[in-house]
């Protein structure tokens, strides 16, 4: 795109060995030391000998020489850009080398750059700008490129890996928001062309394969938004970190321009008359909505059978459930179908979906982010947030879906409680030092799973974490003594709902749906006795809204002041991941949060010795404490590592 390239500014930006992109904020994209990236390099079976002698590396090359390398390169990485104008030197110039390396390489919009030491009047301005871009070729310190300098044999070398890295197919399976925005940004692949990837991948996983179920719909449109945002990078840039990445959403988040279901036949052909808050500032940020996934119909249960989809399997055991209630989107996550998707939490919707497939869920405090637009269960109990791979994805998604909103009188709560970025807490030494309560009370007998429970303590204890070893939950028998809110609000916030999908809706109340027939027989009783509620005036109700969250919030908030805690852990299910058919149980830890509205992050744990199924671990705090969960829940994930991609959707 050359025309892109000559909107090269002659005021330059910064490379060193960082290399800012439009990726996470505030996040510096370090480079590889060359040092690492040299021996990288002699270990490639094509690394010509010559080129590999260690006392040889800071030699000055030609530019015959250089050509040829990068040429090789680019022929071993299977690629036909080649470099053609060769013009003959004794030495190639840091600048002539990027030059060459501009026949090459193509990037939809060059970045403002800060490098101070090329002159304003340079021809080479544009190229460096480019191949800067590209990630290919950085300059030698933080604000200089290293203008006039001589090509070194090892500095030669180190580009050749590069332009062979840069060449190579980018892959989304378990790739990252930022993996696949800097591949966006440095030209190595479209929007477009990462639809087109995900869609495939459904095609041949969840519709075929193994044949997973985990998607209700696709959005017809997401090649053409693709487009449209591609058009949008190559004129002015990335908006941010999302620009341009693919998003699956649970089936009870509102789209405009594509059914919500929430997994019933009765809504198969329902579209919400505006976008979920959350949904909107997902496309504010330029995420693609890619697809619906399937869910627990009407999010009543941990299996994820809806009468709108069927049955969705577990990706890592096709003969076990994949948890619920936001079963489909744990399922499609895990088998990269998307690079993140947004899930539902009343009673573990998010976090044990998340457990289930191996991945990272966050549940965040009730008033951190809007559930206006996502279909209701229980609102004293609800709340929206992501599921994805990486403690770093989830963090991106969160700083994306949260903030007041005047539809949902419960984020007046967040106002001057939301940091810059939750992506700063991404700190890989966020365990050391953190005071963190074990809550046994919770764990269950499973005998894998706490194995698994302990290991991951030890992990910690390694990384220089504090514990409290068995901190008892005060009240807790009276607290698990309340019914479920769901069993009380449904059916009045659900009819709420219903009204708000306008005058020319299907079906006028639950009444209605429950009249039609038209959901799955596993769900009618629950319906019909949610139905049956005449009012939330009623003492019993009340008695749960007041005395059960003042006596949980009080409970943690207690437990977490007597020992000066960062965080409470239990697994996430204290039970193994049922076979399909099966009921699920998942224990009484959930009800920490869901019963106080705190935050919790659920992280891979490791696996049960018994049937290889992952294993989840939850870190819960007190209100708004997300920035400390992440920083935890990160430093645990990076030195731990236990997230493996399934072996049935390779």
């Amino acid at each position: 795109m050359r025309n892109s390239k000559m909107q090269m500014m002659s005021v330059l930006l910064a490379g060193g060995l960082l290399l800012p992109v439009a990726g996470f904020p505030g996040e510096m994209a370090a480079a590889a030391p060359v040092s690492t990236e040299w021996s990288e390099f002699m270990e490639l079976d094509w690394a010509p000998s010559e080129w590999t002698v260690e006392n040889e590396r800071h030699k000055t090359i030609s530019t015959e020489q250089f050509a040829e390398l990068i040429n090789l390169a680019a022929k071993e990485a299977g690629s036909e850009r080649l470099i053609t104008e060769v013009s003959q030197s004794a030495k190639i110039n840091r600048e002539v080398a990027a030059r060459l390396l501009d026949e090459m390489i193509d990037v939809p919009y060059v970045e403002e750059m800060i490098y101070q030491d090329i002159p304003i009047s340079s021809p080479y301005a544009s190229s460096i700008g480019v191949i800067t871009t590209a990630g290919v070729m950085k300059g030698n310190a933080e604000y200089t490129y290293g203008y006039g300098k001589p090509l070194t044999k090892g500095d030669a070398a180190v580009v050749a890996l590069r332009v062979y890295q840069y060449l190579q197919p980018v892959s989304v399976v378990e790739a990252s928001i930022s993996d696949l925005q800097k591949a966006m940004t440095s030209g190595r692949v479209t929007s477009a062309e990462l639809v087109d990837m995900y869609l495939e991948r459904i095609e041949k996983y969840d519709v075929e394969g193994p044949k997973l179920n985990s998607i209700i719909s696709l959005n017809e449109q997401a090649d053409e938004l693709a487009e449209e945002l591609d058009a949008e990078r190559g004129q002015s840039g990335a908006r941010g970190a999302l620009h341009g990445i693919p998003v699956i959403l649970k089936d009870n988040f509102d789209t405009a321009d594509m059914p919500t279901t929430g997994g019933s036949l009765a809504l198969k052909e329902s579209v919400p008359l505006d976008d979920a808050y959350q949904v909107e500032k997902l496309k504010e940020a330029g995420a693609i909505i890619l697809a619906k996934s399937n869910l627990h119909e009407f999010a009543f249960g941990y299996t994820t059978v809806s009468s709108v989809s069927g049955q969705t399997l577990n990706p890592y055991n096709v003969s076990k459930v994949p948890g619920g209630s936001s079963g489909g989107t744990g399922a499609s996550i895990a088998a990269s179908f998307a690079a993140v998707g947004m899930g539902s939490d009343t009673g573990g919707s998010i976090r044990v979906p998340s457990s289930f497939n191996n991945l990272v869920g966050i549940r965040p405090t009730i008033g951190l982010s809007s559930r206006d637009g996502i279909m209701p269960l229980a609102l004293t109990q609800d709340t929206g947030g992501p599921i994805a791979r990486t403690v770093a994805d989830a963090a991106a998604i969160l700083d994306l879906t949260v903030g007041y909103d005047p539809d949902d009188v419960t984020t007046a709560a967040s106002v001057d409680r939301i940091p810059e970025s939750y992506l700063h807490y991404l700190d890989p030494a966020g365990l050391n030092g953190a005071r963190i309560g074990i809550v046994r009370e919770v764990f269950g007998s499973d005998p894998d799973i706490n194995k698994v429970m302990d290991e991951a303590i030890q992990d910690m204890k390694d990384q220089g974490a504090i514990f409290i070893d068995d901190v008892e939950i005060p009240n807790f028998k009276q607290i698990n003594s309340y019914a479920s809110l769901s069993a009380w609000e449904f059916k009045f916030q659900f009819n709420d709902y219903l009204e708000s999908l306008g005058e020319e809706r299907a079906y006028k109340d639950l009444t209605s749906i429950i009249e039609s027939g038209l959901y799955d027989e596993s769900v009618k009783t629950q319906l019909m006795e949610r139905n049956n509620r005449e009012s939330l005036e009623d003492e019993s109700y009340k008695d749960i809204v007041l005395h059960r969250t003042k006596l949980a919030q009080n409970a943690v908030l207690k437990m977490m002041a007597d020992y000066n805690l960062d965080a409470l852990i239990f697994p996430t299910s204290a039970n193994p991941i049922s076979e399909i058919g099966d009921e699920q149980t998942i224990g009484d830890g959930f009800k920490l949060s869901s019963f106080t509205g705190y935050p919790t992050i659920t992280v891979p744990a490791g696996f049960r010795a018994a049937d290889n199924m992952p294993v989840g671990l939850d870190f819960i705090g007190r209100p708004f404490s997300e920035p400390t969960l992440i920083k935890l829940a990160y430093s645990y994930e990076q030195h731990t590592q236990h997230r493996t991609a399934p072996a049935l959707t390779p």
